[in-house]
């Protein structure tokens, strides 16, 4: 019967500890409130690489057309990844690729009625501009 009272007399003092602790806390504005979290300034020059695509003798605009941008993610201790966006063209032949990483990208560009572009290229700048000309395809007889 001893050790059952002094079980309980334990038990009842922490309980007693807690809800002070408690109290206490909900009581000071500082403690009960999160600290607000500083947020890091966002880059005010974003990459986003513009691709524009033109066609035929009379440079007119390739509106719809699809445009895949590879490129490899390197990791230090995994495999590499290879990683691709595709983006289409709007109705003045342009693309734009957003967050597209500095380095060395593969560009093809597939459009109906014309035929296919596939280069490697290095880009330099995050706002680089590329402008890519597809010729019409030959005639079959």
């Amino acid at each position: 019967m001893m050790n059952f009272s002094r079980i309980l007399l334990l038990s009842s003092s922490l309980a007693a500890s807690l809800v002070l602790a408690c109290s206490i806390w909900a009581q000071n504005p500082a403690l009960s409130s999160p600290a607000p979290k500083a947020t890091a300034p966002k880059p005010d020059s974003q990459s986003r690489i513009t691709i524009e695509v033109t066609g035929g003798e009379k440079e007119t605009p390739v509106e719809n057309a699809s445009v895949y941008f590879k490129y490899v993610e390197e990791h230090k201790i995994k495999k590499n990844k290879t990683m691709e966006l595709n983006v289409k063209t709007n109705r003045d032949g342009v693309a734009h690729v957003p967050d597209a990483p500095l380095g060395r990208v593969l560009i093809q560009v597939l459009a109906e009625g014309w035929k296919s572009y596939g280069r490697w290229l290095d880009l330099t700048d995050p706002k680089q501009t590329i402008k890519i000309h597809l010729e019409r395809p030959p005639k079959w007889y």
